[in-house]
């Protein structure tokens, strides 16, 4: 069966295939329109999944999107009549559009596809899968285990806000399900909003600046004592009750009302770009612990209720890697692995799963748990990969010089060999990653030994907020050298503690310190990569994988003694990781890498031509 899964409409638009229960390609559309989160229908990254398998529309036994459209306008009219008159500017605002074109998806979908390829649309079938079932079959469906307990934790879907459901074979039970308004999701992006980032791409920065946070201190205790107080009530379950009192997002355009929010904080909405101040901080380490706690009552809940000891996780929620690391150590389950793209984008790979599975009835059969690597994604690498015929054509569209070698070990070792004298170094190899973390394919690295390369990559690189973390890569069979871990993380989905032998402690005057003094205090003899609570979110590799990455590090080992990398998204804020070898080049140019290697090209900063572009690169990327 050849099946195709789209999400679209929302956030993070996306398309996967699936040819015979394997994934064939995936993508997001952001990486091709070069539009951040780019909820438009994806209709490049279906040209591409279609092309890169030789497959037509015809071909396709059906076409499923990620979520039910009516179940979704039936809960926004219950709403706004629940909370009538409230919420009437966002009624006038939202209502028109969905009778204008989402209550016909169906219609709009064909359209859409047509303009892509003619097909005959009586013949192709169009399915619809619910929201949480898409991600709890991305969870399942591609993991290591036979059977597995699964939860699914995010804003909002139809209805549901979080799931619990029990993965066997070739199918999913849903066993339990928590219903809006009452969403952890919500409540995080909710501060999200209100500590200055923007809701839906910001989330990952709370849970950066949460390190930050006075640990233990009365502050925070003050903080999570006002949360539980006012705004939330959490059942032993895991379940979640959210006082609407203090939220705007069931009728309104906006998350929360500031003033009340400023009344019980007892601080004012930080502006995006505003100065942090240890109230930040606090606020955001507060609301880090509570979600930490209740990720462990719903996994406790998912345990009990299917006996199982392996657990899956989807749901923009799960790329909370503090909470899940939380998790693993509780105990609460043998087994942890959580959907690299386990946002809205992965919905699309999900449906894809549920139409096979649970439609078409294919067979899933799965060897005995191994590693948690060993799973069905490829190691994430399902995107676009470039010839070395289409890295010439940028190059000479460009004029760019660069060094070619005919064999990758020689341009492995060229690479280690700059990244030990501290260059910063675009690196651009095989196929583009799915999900919303550069993996090795499409990554911006670095030496983790220097003390300058975390301030570095994120001022004059990245031109992001100084206080954020970088996650390294480092060889799967080295991790115990590194961090207290032995357990795969490919994905970046977890975190460990450096080991204590590398760290340096923190000064005695510590608590009086600034933020910016917090930051640049050394703590480790990795210090671009440790974060503040000596932790890092790490992607161990693995040569089965990603060979090319893992050679690399490899050769970086022989020549430092090191077996680890920093590695960070190909991309500055607020634009969408590269896809192309004229996207990396861009990139390249635009900021102060010293080296750009793009297969077996290397390109080398001070022999390029000097670079001049029409518009400002901050005008075409807003921030993020």
């Amino acid at each position: 069966m050849n099946i195709l899964g789209i999400s679209a409409y929302y956030h993070d638009s996306a398309a996967a295939l699936l040819v015979d229960g394997k994934i064939a390609a995936a993508a997001h559309e952001e990486r091709f329109t070069r539009k951040k989160h780019d909820s438009s229908f994806p209709v490049n990254a279906v040209e591409f999944c279609l092309g890169s398998s030789g497959l037509t529309l015809s071909r396709l036994d059906c076409v499923i999107f990620y979520d039910k459209p009516i179940l979704k306008f039936e809960r926004l009219l219950e709403t706004y009549y629940a909370y009538a008159p409230k919420g009437f500017k966002s009624f006038l605002s939202a209502i028109p559009v969905w009778v204008k074109e989402k209550l016909f998806l169906r219609k709009l979908i064909g359209d859409e596809l047509a303009q892509i390829e003619a097909f005959d649309k009586d013949k192709l079938k169009l399915l619809f899968s619910e929201h949480h079932l898409s991600h709890a079959a991305s969870a399942f469906f591609p993991s290591p285990f036979d059977e597995a307990a699964i939860l699914t934790v995010d804003g909002v879907g139809e209805w549901a806000t979080a799931s619990i459901s029990h993965g066997k074979g070739s199918g999913i039970t849903m066993l339990k399900e928590m219903r809006f308004p009452h969403s952890l999701g919500l409540l995080y992006s909710a501060f999200t909003y209100y500590l200055g980032f923007k809701v839906n791409s910001g989330e990952y920065k709370l849970m950066g600046l949460a390190p930050y946070g006075r640990h233990g201190s009365q502050e925070v205790k003050k903080y999570m004592d006002s949360i539980y107080t006012n705004i939330i009530e959490v059942k032993d379950d895991g379940s979640v009750w959210l006082n609407q009192d203090y939220f705007c997002y069931a009728t309104a355009l906006t998350m929360v009302d500031d003033r009340m929010w400023e009344g019980l904080f007892g601080f004012p909405r930080r502006l995006p770009e505003g100065e942090l101040q240890q109230c930040h901080c606090d606020l955001a380490l507060a609301i880090q612990q509570i979600t930490e706690d209740v990720v462990i009552k719903m996994g406790k809940t998912a345990a009990t209720l299917t006996g199982s000891k392996n657990l899956t996780m989807a749901g923009g929620v799960a790329l909370n890697c503090v909470a899940n690391t939380k998790l693993a150590l509780s105990g609460v389950f043998d087994n942890i692995w959580v959907q690299p793209a386990a946002g809205d984008a992965g919905g699309a790979l999900g449906a894809a799963y549920a139409a096979y599975y649970m439609y078409g009835e294919g067979q899933r059969t799965r060897g005995a748990f191994v590693n948690v690597a060993d799973d069905a994604m490829q190691g994430a690498y399902l995107g676009p990969e470039f010839s070395s015929l289409d890295i010439e054509r940028t190059a000479r569209r460009y004029n760019a010089p660069y060094t070619y070698y005919e064999d990758f070990d020689t341009v492995a070792e060229k690479t280690a060999e700059l990244l030990s004298l501290g260059n910063v170094i675009g690196w651009f190899q095989g196929k583009m990653e799915w999900g919303p973390r550069s993996l090795g394919n499409r990554s911006i690295i670095g030496d983790a030994r220097d003390t300058e390369m975390q301030k570095r990559l994120n001022l004059k690189i990245k031109f992001r907020e100084s206080f954020r973390p970088f996650a390294p890569s480092v060889l799967f069979e080295d991790l115990p050298e590194y961090f207290t871990t032995n357990t795969a993380s490919p994905y970046m989905l977890f975190i460990a503690d450096v080991v204590s032998s590398r760290t340096n402690p923190r000064p005695n005057n510590y608590n009086q310190l600034t933020i910016k003094e917090k930051l640049y205090h050394v703590r480790s003899d990795l210090p671009a990569i440790t974060h503040l609570d000596y932790s890092a979110r790490i992607q161990s590799v693995h040569k089965e994988t990603n060979p090319r990455y893992h050679r690399l590090i490899s050769k970086f080992k022989e020549k430092t003694s090191y077996g680890v990398i920093v590695n960070t998204s190909f991309n500055v804020r607020g634009e969408p990781i590269v896809c192309t070898p004229e996207d990396a080049y861009r990139c390249f140019m635009r900021t102060e890498m010293d080296c750009l290697v793009m297969g077996n090209f290397i390109f080398d900063k001070k022999a390029q031509r000097p670079w001049h572009e029409e518009r400002d690169w901050k005008e075409e990327f807003g921030l993020d």
